[in-house]
């Protein structure tokens, strides 16, 4: 109980530290606030998966970061964070080396997103119903509803 405790002050004052540039930019404090993060995901809080992941995804280095940051928002997602669904969505409808696009799979995501109350991920999955694409074909009434 003491170790989840002294994970979750260390992450908020990691999250605090955040906004402020000066200590972003200090290598030996960043990777102090990147253990912070990784921890608190570790444990399994949502929040913490959810944010770690767009991190990794978007500021890591190298194919590891990412491989780590998509695990980390498919985790987030199935847990039902709505961002961190939005962002599997769009994950899914990229083309990398490991996956093509996939349609189906990202009308999953952005209909759990959106209901989950994610304005963006409703618009998004009513574009790709009204054009269909990569292997899900277009359905006006889905579109619609």
């Amino acid at each position: 109980m003491l170790m989840r405790l002294r994970a979750r002050v260390g992450y908020l004052v990691a999250r605090r530290l955040m906004a402020s540039r000066t200590f972003v930019e200090r290598p030996g404090v960043w990777r102090w606030m990147e253990g912070q993060f990784a921890r608190m995901a570790a444990l399994g809080d949502v929040q913490a998966q959810s944010f770690y992941g767009h991190l990794l995804l978007f500021r890591g280095k190298g194919l590891g970061a990412r491989q780590e940051g998509i695990r980390l928002l498919k985790l987030a997602a199935e847990a039902g964070e709505p961002k961190a669904a939005y962002q599997m969505g769009a994950i899914s409808l990229s083309e990398d080396a490991t996956h093509g696009p996939d349609g189906v799979s990202a009308a999953r995501w952005w209909a759990l997103a959106a209901k989950a109350g994610h304005p963006l991920a409703a618009t998004r999955l009513a574009q790709l119903y009204r054009v269909g694409g990569h292997g899900l074909p277009a359905d006006a009434e889905q579109a619609r509803h």
